[in-house]
């Protein structure tokens, strides 16, 4: 797998300084909980999944969870894990397509972990792991334990992440009793957790709450203290943090809007300007503002419910030649004794050692997404080759 793998090589050398490197489903957690991106989801219910797998794959995405939970009915569950395991079946007959993405499988029940590996049978080669529900200590632990009791008869490890979605987790009075506890879990699993990842639907659920196009997550303060709590106590960069992911973006057809567009015109000067309109009449805008948010509260990658959303997730990740410039002369070794130094792009300060912890994820952001040419920005990566999406 690649990034940018869709793009022919004349189109990713305009593009990229440094070119997003191959990975496999084999390669270390830490390079693959970055490597996620944006994670597609579908019901395991769909009809042709398998197809609809080895085509998103060819436009790009390389991470998909297919959902056995809430975005199925709860009378659905018995067809759509045989559909499962057809569709699994499908596509490990099919040898000469490009390669899949990481496929994890979204359950309801810790039971359906070690069920699902049996009926998959040969086909579970293809599985990366399993995304576990409303996450706490007392509910997520049968979950991993059922995912490790599998390991032994497997070829590859197969990981979990939890999703972080539960009402204690929001309510004030429960959050850090709750938060304590799955940090508690998460670590003593740890080589089995990829990546946490945040149900903000589920978080407004509880409210009654639904953010429009035009606002952010960080827009619903009840929301954004919840994502800073989490990030805060599991998101560290001291090596006892893990990967979160940032939470899904809900629309993907026009809607009316009260608020004006949330993107400037001069990075779409002359015939990008094409592509910010197109960005702001399907209400892109404020998914690249959210994007962008994420980043700078501490997450990476993005759950997504639609194919066009996957595009600007994974622009927006390629690390910038400023970025990877200054990441460059922050982890130099003549520099590991620390002090302060002016950027190469000469507009800002480095502290080497306050800012180590940002280049050296700064770096592995650019292993898995590439460092963009000197000049080119995310107008260039998202309309350069964009597939086309349903």
């Amino acid at each position: 797998m690649r990034h940018f793998g869709y793009l022919s090589a004349a189109a990713r050398k305009d593009l990229f300084h440094r070119e997003p490197t191959e990975f496999t489903p084999d390669a270390p957690a830490s390079t693959l909980a970055v490597a996620l991106g944006a994670t597609l989801y579908s019901p395991a219910t769909r009809q042709g999944l398998a197809d609809a797998i080895v085509k998103q794959a060819g436009r790009g995405v390389v991470s998909m969870v297919l959902c056995l939970e809430d975005s199925i009915d709860d009378s659905e569950v018995t067809q759509a894990e045989e559909n499962l395991v057809r569709q699994f079946a499908a596509l490990a007959a099919r040898t000469d397509e490009v390669p899949l993405p990481l496929l994890f499988i979204r359950v309801r029940t810790a039971e359906q972990i070690p069920d699902l590996v049996r009926r998959l049978g040969a086909s579970v080669r293809l599985l990366s792991g399993f995304v576990l529900p409303k996450f706490t200590e007392e509910r997520g632990v049968p979950f991993l334990e059922a995912l490790t009791s599998c390991g032994p008869a497997l070829e590859r490890r197969l990981y979990a992440m939890p999703v972080l979605e539960s009402p204690e987790l929001l309510h004030l009075e429960t959050r850090g009793e709750t938060l304590g506890g799955i940090a508690r879990t998460v670590d003593k699993y740890r080589d089995r957790v990829l990546a946490l990842r945040l149900g903000v639907t589920d978080f407004c659920s509880a409210y009654g709450l639904r953010r429009a196009p035009d606002m952010t997550a960080y827009d619903v303060q009840l929301v954004a203290s919840v994502i800073a709590d989490v990030v805060n106590v599991l998101g560290r960069a001291d090596g006892t943090g893990f990967t979160v992911t940032g939470p899904v973006w809900e629309y993907f057809k026009p809607h009316e809007r009260m608020f004006k567009p949330q993107l400037r015109r001069s990075p779409f000067i002359g015939e990008a300007e094409a592509l910010r309109t197109a960005l702001i009449e399907h209400d892109m805008d404020g998914l690249l503002r959210e994007i962008e948010l994420d980043r700078a509260n501490g997450l990476q990658g993005k759950t997504c419910i639609h194919p066009t959303h996957v595009a600007p997730v994974h622009a927006l990740s390629v690390v910038s030649h400023e970025e990877f410039s200054d990441a460059a002369d922050i982890l130099a070794p003549q520099r590991c004794g620390g002090g302060v130094l002016r950027s190469a792009y000469t507009n800002k300060m480095n502290e080497v050692k306050p800012h180590r912890a940002w280049a050296e994820r700064t770096m592995l952001r650019a292993e898995v997404f590439g460092v963009a040419r000197e000049g080119v920005g995310f107008v260039e990566l998202l309309s350069a080759g964009l597939p086309a999406a349903d």
